[in-house]
């Protein structure tokens, strides 16, 4: 790992020219919110931010994104992935990725996921501002962020740069860069530990406690209808959640009728249609009809069904899904919290 420094005021043109040679993605404000969108000049960019209304998978793994087009000739793929540099992101985001990219590269590999991915340069960013509903601190404390190609962090006079890949070192040319003292390291290391001080919520128990006690109440309707009951069935938590991968497929056929497109959306297990499967001639079974089974299924997923194939638990701590919830029944840290209680 090469480790430098560059000053703040010769920052700005090294994102520059970053943007001259490349799209470049990252947080940008939108209104009292914020998300990942290119950059069109250095000064868009918000490293100050608390966390994106939608994770930065949706690079990789577009809320819609087409599959393949066909006519009566034959059908094309419409994958088309470009070099990109995704500037930014925060280490429990990185630890989704990580997540998304084991799951989508093993057994049936996806490659509409993989090629935008690995067209891809990750630059993560330390944690200036927490969420009001974060936990990250809490939750899989013991998985490390790999999915990166560089970490940059912001200390008093200017940022250091960890460079941990051939592509994070490639980047080092187009900025001011110098090698990082001993004293620059140490208040990185120690303005990343601050940030994890700061969580407002938290999980009261360790990951392998919560997997085996959250896994033990399966079977208690009562528990999972009573933290159900308010639930719109809206998908929120889903939509917004970086660990969610579930997607449905539709094709689509235009006014020829011979031409048209496969596409893949988006899809989550907190509404209604998830689990309903066709029977033929009409009829239909939904596996998961009850508010109760799919918030159960959700926090499974989330506290101990992935856990031996992650390594952790398949929950970053990010908030979005407590701070989307009209309801506000959807956070995973009062919800096992409770759990752990009972």
């Amino acid at each position: 790992m090469t480790v430098s420094f560059i000053r703040s005021e010769d920052f700005p043109a090294f994102l520059a020219a970053l943007i001259e040679v490349r799209p470049v993605y990252g947080p940008v404000a939108k209104r009292s919110r914020f998300a990942f969108e290119r950059l069109e000049a250095p000064d868009e960019l918000r490293l100050d931010y608390d966390v994106t209304i939608l994770p930065p998978k949706k690079l990789f793994f577009p809320p819609e994104q087409d599959l393949v087009h066909f006519d009566e000739s034959g059908y094309r793929s419409a994958l088309a992935p470009a070099k990109k540099i995704l500037f930014g992101v925060h280490f429990y985001d990185v630890k989704a990725i990580d997540q998304t990219d084991l799951l989508f590269s093993e057994r049936n590999y996806d490659v509409n996921y993989m090629a935008n991915r690995q067209a891809t340069t990750i630059i993560a960013s330390n944690i200036q501002t927490v969420s009001p509903r974060a936990f990250f601190a809490s939750v899989g404390a013991d998985v490390q962020p790999q999915g990166h190609d560089a970490f940059l962090t912001q200390i008093a006079d200017g940022y250091v740069f960890e460079a941990r890949t051939d592509h994070g070192k490639a980047l080092l040319p187009f900025g001011e860069f110098r090698p990082a003292t001993d004293e620059q390291v140490a208040e990185a290391a120690q303005v990343n530990a601050a940030a994890l001080q700061q969580c407002p919520e938290k999980l009261d128990h360790d990951t392998a406690a919560i997997a085996a006690k959250v896994r033990a109440a399966f079977g208690d309707e009562e528990l999972w209808s009573s933290l159900a009951a308010d639930c719109f069935s809206c998908g929120t938590c889903n939509t917004v959640c970086p660990t969610c991968y579930c997607f449905d497929v539709q094709d689509t056929w235009n006014v020829d009728q011979t031409s048209g497109r496969r596409t893949r959306y988006w899809d989550g297990c907190l509404t209604e249609d998830f689990a309903k499967c066709s029977l033929g001639e009409g009829a239909c079974e939904n596996f998961r009809e009850k508010r109760g089974s799919r918030f159960r299924h959700r926090i499974m997923r989330k506290a101990t069904y992935l856990n031996e194939k992650l390594g952790g638990p398949a929950c970053v701590g990010c908030g979005r899904c407590s701070a989307g919830c009209t309801a506000d029944i959807a956070d995973p840290a009062r919800v096992i919290n409770q759990i752990m209680a009972s």
